[in-house]
Formats: C-alpha cells, structure tokens, sequence
C-alpha cells in the first residue's frame, strides 16, 4: 500500500510547496508550467504538487 503524502512530507513543508505554487502563478506563469517549476525546485513529483495544491485550496492555506 502506497504511503499517503501526509506520511512522508511534515504539513509546513507542504505549505511552503504550496505558498510556492500560488506565487508563481501570481507571476503569470502557466498552471502546467508552474507545478514543474515548483515540483523540479522541492524534488517532488508533479504528482505530489497537485495533491498539495488540492489540499492547500481545501484548508485555505496561505497566501490565500
């Protein structure tokens, strides 16, 4: 059974991925584009970015 990323990555550094993310989009980068960017920048899968940015919007998350 794959391990959930709640498992293996502490919720600040999700937060810290997902501030990342909502920042560079603010910069008019694409949303594809930018869950490259970031997910290249913290060593994670693009996978796991959208799963962050998923639970980011749900929680409401900063910056939002």
């Amino acid at each position: 059974m794959p391990r959930k990323l709640e498992d293996t990555t502490p919720e600040p550094r999700r937060m810290e991925i997902f501030q990342a993310l909502v920042e560079t989009q603010d910069r008019e980068v694409g949303v594809v584009k930018s869950r490259q960017i970031v997910a290249d920048r913290f060593g994670v899968s693009e996978v796991q970015v959208r799963e962050i940015e998923e639970e980011g919007l749900d929680n409401e998350w900063p910056p939002l």
